[in-house]
């Protein structure tokens, strides 16, 4: 028998989780009621959570299109999501048609949507992996069978290292994702931060931890540590909708939405 809560596709909806509500923040219809209450919660904290969201994609849209004419035709993209078209693959594709893309989540809902993900030009090539940010060396294996790391490869952690506890070491995790590419590779991080209104961060951040995700938001100095030993790109460390604006993309009022960003090459 499925445990209650569990369906038949290993996909739990007795507690939120963070993919389905920030599908729910998009707009997306892959999120269930156990969602809908947690974002709401949120919501209710902090209403410009969905520009977040939007932002938050705009960034990352924006940064792959930079590295893909950079020349760099390797992505590994950790923490993928439920497809949300454009995604990162038809991003670099469309620029660099011959781009490889590994795609990897925990989440079983993201692997029910894999084949979305796995669409690519003929040039090209995606694959997706089922592997939790906290197994590096899993996840690297499996990379490894798809990608040159010999080669520069983008690695792509957007958005989730604030769903990464200090307990769980979010800065070992991606020292030893960076050690293992080669160098003129590129690191892309966005993060959620507390900087500019903490009591309202730490109240957002209990309801993601009280339905079981670990998330933590970080000031700018421990978002900028990540970055230890690389080269920034210009503008360095910002936020988000600073970063490499692109005329009619951003809302109005998304200027001060508490993500850091930033985009660092290996040397």
């Amino acid at each position: 028998m499925t445990p209650a809560g569990l369906g038949a596709d290993g996909i739990d909806t007795s507690r939120p989780q963070s993919a389905r509500m920030y599908d729910y923040f998009l707009g997306g219809k892959d999120n269930y009621p156990v969602d809908w209450e947690a974002a709401e919660r949120v919501i209710a904290l902090f209403p410009a959570v969905r520009h977040m969201a939007r932002v938050n994609r705009d960034f990352m849209h924006r940064a792959s299109r930079l590295l893909a004419g950079r020349g760099i035709r390797q992505f590994l993209d950790i923490g993928t999501g439920i497809p949300t078209r454009p995604n990162l693959h038809q991003v670099v594709q469309a620029v660099e048609p011959g781009a490889r893309v590994v795609y990897a989540d925990n989440d079983p809902i993201v692997l029910r949507h894999a084949e979305a993900l796995l669409h690519s030009t003929p040039e090209g090539s995606t694959t997706y992996i089922q592997a939790d940010v906290r197994e590096p060396a899993k996840i690297l294996a499996a990379a490894k069978e798809v990608l040159d790391f010999e080669q520069p490869v983008a690695l792509s952690l957007v958005a989730l290292l604030h769903l990464v506890a200090d307990e769980d070491d979010p800065h070992g995790i991606v020292g030893e994702l960076v050690a293992a590419l080669a160098p003129g590779s590129y690191l892309a991080l966005s993060h959620a931060t507390g900087d500019f209104d903490p009591e309202t961060w730490e109240r957002v951040v209990e309801v993601y931890r009280r339905g079981g995700t670990p998330a933590q938001v970080r000031s700018g100095d421990e978002f900028t540590a990540f970055f230890t030993g690389l080269e920034l790109v210009e503008p360095g460390i910002e936020l988000a909708a600073r970063w490499h604006p692109e005329a009619g993309e951003q809302p109005s009022g998304t200027e001060r939405i508490p993500l850091y960003v930033g985009v660092a090459r290996t040397v």
